[in-house]
């Protein structure tokens, strides 16, 4: 009894605490190594090599906990390209981690959505695909929660996909929804990619384009998976469902079938997807639902990854194999058990203990029999636990192993690409050789240049009339000179990547060096901890060996796979130790190739020197010939400008007339090329060797100076006598400027101190007479003037809102102070004067609606400050349209406010209303001109402007009704008065109408002055005018003597042209 209490209860390795405190730090170190070179703002796409570990992380630590840690580290929020490449590696954690990765992303959903919609919001190339790759995830994640028989990869058989749909054709119905908006997530990211891609191999070749281009592999991979889904989803349906129901369905089918087939064939024609995935072809029609026998020709499409080992080379010293990793699910290994109670104790009791009766004890002895066989038959099986482990462990062994050989592998495939590098190198040795005739080809063309040199001194004679070609030929030397200098530079950079690849060459051999010696050094610690882990194993079989024979055999077994595992070791060294010897070889080779190089190198600076001296000269040549072709342009300049001066003097000139506009146009012109020949003489003097800004400006100015100078003289001929002169004096001052400049520039000791300042000052001079000589009235620029019309309606429909405002509060100072017929009469007036307004309002409001539509209507493609300026007049006319109906609102206010306090005069108020009504004719007219006849606007205008008519008449009656009620007449009687009294009182009443009628008339002829200096302000001709402006109607009617005058005409004031600007009232004296 007391061997069966020595049986184990569990037989498992054990680790102390600082050696799994230690395996920890290593695995949150390596995997946020991975993660920050998985995931940064660099535009490449991410490593395989670094996704793939930390998918493996998450396998070891089942769950997500240590990416999401590290990640939310990042500033997502910063840089679109690390969001993006955020949203790739969690694409990938997504597909192919620990099942328990779902759950761990799902926490981290709502911070998923804001990072897509922040960059949603911005204009960013990359920040719109995150904006859609976030969508996507948060799709997917949703889908897998909701659906969690299939996992994220989507790699389910049939019967999953239909135990998952279920016989509800409900649950068919909603399921098929959800894959459908699971399938557009997926394409309208296919389809951003490709649409801000060009699909060439260039493109695809990129790294920018590859950063793009790589989470469309996983799209593919879904896509595939999701359209088996649909077409047997469907098939489904249409079993359950008629045909009609599901029209909806099969239109939106056909959009992501002729959507996903495209994308898969522009994918597959690119160049880097076809050494990564192998994309299915789908059929060239969709599948007819209607007929369920199509289910049977449907093939699943199938993505195929190429199993290849990329060449990766280890970029950094810390990139570790990755540790083996337990993937098998045992929890009764890592689970504590209760200790096991003594056996004999249980049988027969404590050894003190008193003595029972022997048949119970038979009884117990059995029950304790069984339990003991119970217990045998559970150490077996776990026995038998452990022993599938360590074939596990074992296997792991043998993929490490694996891994080494492609190690071995992708040394040798680096050795090749040293002598790949080798052969650019001799390449580049032979394009060294083709820099040499290149050289030649110079030296002829130095030659070539040199005869053109001989050719052009002879020709001096005739500079004037070849300056063009002079020009041209100049061209051709910088353009030769450029080609040998970039020759130059183009050697010396040759000369520093031979040195340069060289040492990297050689550092890249001694640092492969270092790496296999450390593969090595790592192999053998590993070998000797994997034997001393399997001398324990060993030591726990050999106690277990008396319970099973088949423990025996598995150490049998296990003692030949170490013996295996000891060969594998050997032969890696043997190919470790192939390997350097090959290195050295290599190396020296290398050395050989660097002291060719040097020699070849030295060559090439001899050569080099030569054509050094030789570009000398020809910088000289250029020099002296830039020098030539300069003073024969300002020959030639000088030509222009004295012709221009000789036409001053020219009788015929005199007949020539111009615009001050056109000539503040030239002089506007000629300062503009006068900084272009300040720049340019600036140019040339910090580089002698290029003239050709210098000429150019001077041919540009010459001509601007002389077309100012004619231009000037023209305009002088209309303008008055002291300003013509002025203006005549200037110009000539121009002309003398400008040669004594030219005259600097032809020498070479004045030619540093020329400058065209003085020119500057009298052409500014030309300019400001030009100004003075415009026409008044054109103060408002065109470009103003669209921004003028919309202020001047805003002021008036204040000015409105404002009358109205004074009106009801004189309505309620009228009721506080006034009573009877007075608040009656009051009443009416400013009742009047309210409706007067409230309909100058409504015409307001329909003038700026029917401006609009003429705006809109006639722009085009044009601005609408653009319309407004080449419609000058006519926004003139609105504007001083809009000014009047505000100032008469204003001054009917004021008028209506001195009636209502009796300190004014009722005809004020009647005038005041015809002066309104007069201007918003005029406004109604302006609006008029350029209206559509049929339109409605037009029509509602029309309508607005006979309201205010008929308002402004209202306005005018109650304020004659008034005053009739308000004055008291005194009654006629001349029944106490003499025939000699009756004829004193008549020659008074005589006296007394001539003088009003005189004075009539001279406030008509004061009126119609006032006119014609209203209409003179406001730049219409006088000769535009009505004869006698309208006085000759006025003075029609002769004077009778009469006791009782006849009535005048009612007087009309004629349709104003503008109104720009309102002179204040003056009182009469």
């Amino acid at each position: 009894m007391n061997s069966i209490k020595h049986v184990p209860t569990r037989v498992k390795s054990r680790r102390t605490e600082a050696n799994l405190g230690a395996e920890r730090e290593h695995f949150d170190k390596q995997q946020l190594s991975s993660i920050s070179k998985a995931i940064n703002s660099a535009e490449t796409p991410v490593k395989e090599k670094h996704a793939r570990r930390i998918i493996l992380g998450t396998h070891r630590e089942k769950g997500a906990y240590t990416f999401w840690s590290y990640a939310l580290g990042f500033p997502l929020a910063s840089s679109s390209i690390l969001s993006w490449k955020f949203c790739h590696v969690l694409h990938k954690v997504l597909r192919d981690g620990h099942r328990n990765v779902l759950q761990d992303c799902m926490r981290h959903h709502s911070s998923l959505v804001e990072i897509g919609q922040l960059w949603s919001n911005l204009h960013d190339r990359y920040g719109q695909l995150v904006a859609l790759y976030t969508k996507l995830l948060c799709t997917k994640m949703e889908f897998h929660v909701k659906h969690s028989e299939i996992p994220p990869n989507l790699e389910v058989t049939d019967e999953v996909l239909e135990r998952t749909a279920g016989t509800d054709v409900n649950n068919v119905f909603q399921l098929t929804v959800e894959v459908f908006d699971y399938l557009d997530a997926e394409l309208r990211l296919a389809e951003t990619v490709m649409r801000q891609l060009n699909t060439s191999i260039a493109i695809s070749t990129l790294t920018s384009g590859q950063c793009r281009l790589s989470p469309l592999i996983q799209v593919i991979q879904d896509c595939s998976h999701l359209y088996h889904f649909t077409v047997k989803l469907l098939f489904k349906l249409h079993a359950c469902l008629p045909a009609d129901t599901l029209q909806g369905h099969r239109d939106r089918f056909h959009d992501q079938f002729h959507s996903l087939k495209t994308f898969f064939n522009k994918a597959r024609d690119m160049f880097y997807f076809k050494r990564l995935i192998q994309i299915p072809k789908l059929p060239d029609s969709p599948p007819n639902f209607l007929h369920a026998a199509s289910l049977a020709k449907h093939v699943k499409p199938v993505v195929v990854i190429p199993d290849e080992d990329e060449p990766e080379q280890q970029e950094d010293e810390d990139d570790d194999p990755e540790p083996l990793i337990e993937v098998s699910d045992s929890p009764s290994i890592q689970q504590s058990q209760p200790q096991q109670l003594d056996i004999f104790d249980q049988a027969f009791g404590p050894p003190n203990g008193g003595f029972d009766d022997r048949d119970l004890q038979i009884e117990s002895l059995k029950r304790d029999l069984e339990l003991l066989r119970a217990e045998l038959e559970r150490v077996k099986g776990e026995a038998q636990r452990y022993i599938t482990q360590l074939k596990s462990q074992i296997n792991s062994l043998e993929a490490e192993l694996e891994e080494q050989r492609a190690q071995k592998q992708r040394a040798l495939v680096e050795n090749e690409q040293l002598r790949m590098e080798l052969e650019a190198t001799r390449r580049r040795n032979a394009e060294h050789e083709s820099v040499q005739f290149t050289f030649l080809e110079a030296e002829q063309r130095a030659q070539a240049t040199e005869q053109r040199y001989n050719k052009l001194k002879e020709k001096h004679t005739e500079l004037v009339s070849s300056h063009a070609e002079l020009l041209r030929k100049s061209a051709d030397t910088v353009k030769m000179l450029s080609a040998t200098q970039q020759t130059q530079d183009e050697v010396e950079r040759t000369k520093q990547q031979l040195s340069f690849e060289v040492d990297r060459i050689k550092q890249e051999a001694d640092m492969k060096l270092e790496e296999q010696k450390f593969e090595m050094e790592k192999l053998r610690r590993e070998l000797d901890e994997k034997m001393a882990e399997v001398m324990r194993i060993r030591a726990t079989l050999q106690s277990s060996e008396k319970t099973s024979e088949q423990v025996s055999s598995s150490m049998t077994s296990l003692q030949a796979e170490k013996e295996r595992l000891m060969r594998s070791v050997s032969e890696k060294e043997a190919e470790l130790s192939s390997l350097r010897q090959a290195a050295q070889v290599q190396q020296s080779s290398l050395l050989q190739e660097r002291e060719r190089s040097s020699r070849e190198v030295g060559e090439l600076q001899g050569k080099l020197q030569e054509k050094s001296s030789q570009e000398e000269q020809l910088k000289q040549k250029l020099l002296e010939e830039q020098f030539a072709l300069l003073q024969g342009t300002i020959t030639e300049a000088e030509n222009i400008v004295q012709d221009a001066v000789a036409k001053l003097d020219d009788p015929l000139h005199v007949r020539c007339t111009s615009s001050p506009d056109y000539l503040i146009s030239r002089a506007e012109a000629t300062l503009g090329s006068i900084d272009k020949v300040k720049k340019g003489h600036a140019d040339y003097l910090s580089n002698m060797r290029d003239a050709g800004g210098l000429l150019r400006a001077l041919t540009q100015f010459s001509h601007l100076a002389a077309d100012t100078i004619i231009n000037g003289s023209a305009t002088a001929h209309m303008a008055p006598t002291d300003q013509a002169d002025r203006l005549t004096e200037n110009c000539r001052g121009c002309a003398t400027e400008s040669l004594q400049f030219f005259k600097d520039l032809k020498s070479k000791t004045s030619l540093q101190r020329a400058d065209p300042a003085s020119i500057r000052i009298v052409v500014q001079k030309i300019l400001h007479l030009g100004q003075e000589l415009r026409p008044k009235g054109m103060d408002v620029r065109q470009d103003e003037l669209g921004d003028l019309v919309d202020k001047e309606m805003a002021a008036t429909s204040a000015a409105i809102e404002e009358a109205v405002r004074r009106i009801d509060e004189m309505m309620n100072q009228a009721r506080k102070d006034t009573s009877g017929v007075k608040l009656e009469v009051n009443e009416r007036i400013l009742y009047s004067c309210t409706d007067l307004m409230k309909a100058i309002r409504m015409l307001i409001i329909a003038s700026t609606d029917l401006q609009k539509e003429i705006v809109e209507g006639g722009k085009g493609a044009a601005s609408i400050q653009e319309f407004y300026a080449r419609n000058s007049r006519w926004t003139e006319g609105l504007i001083s349209a809009a000014k009047a109906v505000g100032w008469g609102a204003t001054e009917m206010v004021e008028s209506a406010d001195k009636v209502v306090l009796h300190t004014g005069k009722y005809e004020e108020l009647i005038v005041c209303s015809h002066e309104i009504a007069a201007s918003t004719a005029q406004l109604v007219a302006a609006s008029k001109v350029k209206a559509d006849r049929n339109s409605k606007k037009l029509t509602s205008l029309q309508q607005a402007s006979r309201h205010v008519n008929e308002m402004a008449a209202n306005v005018v009656a109650s304020t004659r009704t008034g005053q009739e009620h308000l004055e008291e007449k005194d009654t006629m009687d001349f029944s106490g008065m003499s025939l000699i009294k009756l004829r004193r009182e008549e020659m008074e009443s005589q006296v007394k109408l001539l003088e009003l009628e005189s004075s009539l008339e001279n406030e008509r002829l004061r009126l119609g002055e006032l006119r014609k200096k209203h209409y003179e302000l406001a730049g219409v001709p006088l000769e535009e005018l009505p004869e006698g402006n309208g006085d000759a109607s006025l003075l029609s009617h002769p004077v009778t003597m009469s006791p009782k005058p006849s009535k005048p005409a009612v007087m009309r004031k004629p349709a104003l042209a503008q109104k720009p600007n309102v002179l204040p009232k003056t009182p009469l004296k």
